[in-house]
């Protein structure tokens, strides 16, 4: 069974079990594309098509798969029941979630018989020369295990949030994330956009002396000194550094 559809819902929980109960895995976002592998009374088991991640989501009414026009660039994207700022606010949509574009109308866009303010997004194909140039948008925002978007987020999944956004492919988990990219580098050779691996957490190096990480024993995104945030963890967590990898 290869049924391909798209969420068409603000964000949708993947579960590691048929049960709301189970550790959620990821998160899909608006305007992902997905298969169902095999459907259940109360559940699908899917895959996601941008990283091939399997797991059972809530059944719902969801769209046929399509291909997306734009994408939100900012942290939440306001989304009206009417072309105008004053209307209803229906809902929001997280950074890198993707719409299909049917018409524009003064400065909003209709999708999906909902509209959102072109200047939130842009277009699919766009991609910033700094691939974690908008990092800072997650700064202080909740630790969520398993999250993704503006409510919540995990370290592997701000890291793939960032290259989703870029069109470019990453692994959702951090341990993949490391096997993923090749390119070994040592501590005292850092700089900026390497990822910096323990085992089950990645940081992003912002500069020579600091990096940033959606950190679960402080429930937020932080950005720390590097020397500190290495002997915080061996200290706390009993972890090493197991390696650090260039993206590019």
């Amino acid at each position: 069974m290869q049924n391909k559809l798209s969420n068409n819902y603000p964000i949708i929980n993947l579960y590691k079990k048929k049960s709301i109960t189970s550790e959620i895995a990821t998160q899909m976002l608006h305007g992902e594309n997905f298969s169902i592998l095999r459907k259940f009374k109360n559940w699908y088991k899917i895959k996601l098509h941008n990283d091939n991640y399997v797991g059972f989501i809530i059944r719902k009414k969801f769209t046929k798969s399509s291909k997306s026009t734009h994408k939100v660039s900012v942290l939440a994207a306001n989304i009206y029941g009417k072309p105008s700022s004053k209307a209803k606010q229906i809902k929001k949509l997280t950074f890198s979630s993707k719409i299909c574009a049917k018409e524009k109308y003064g400065s909003f866009i209709k999708f999906n018989n909902q509209w959102i303010r072109i200047k939130d997004l842009k277009p699919v194909n766009y991609k910033n020369k700094n691939i974690f140039s908008k990092i800072n948008l997650f700064k202080e925002k909740k630790y969520k295990w398993g999250g993704k978007n503006f409510n919540g987020v995990d370290c592997s999944g701000l890291v793939q949030l960032f290259f989703n956004f870029n069109n470019k492919f990453c692994p959702r988990d951090a341990k993949d994330q490391l096997n993923y990219f090749k390119k070994k580098v040592k501590l005292q050779n850092i700089k900026k956009n390497d990822l910096i691996f323990w085992q089950g957490h990645v940081a992003i190096i912002l500069s020579k002396n600091k990096l940033i990480h959606a950190y679960g024993p402080s429930k937020k995104v932080l950005i720390m000194n590097i020397n500190y945030a290495i002997k915080r963890i061996e200290k706390t967590a009993k972890l090493k550094v197991i390696g650090i990898r260039r993206i590019n």
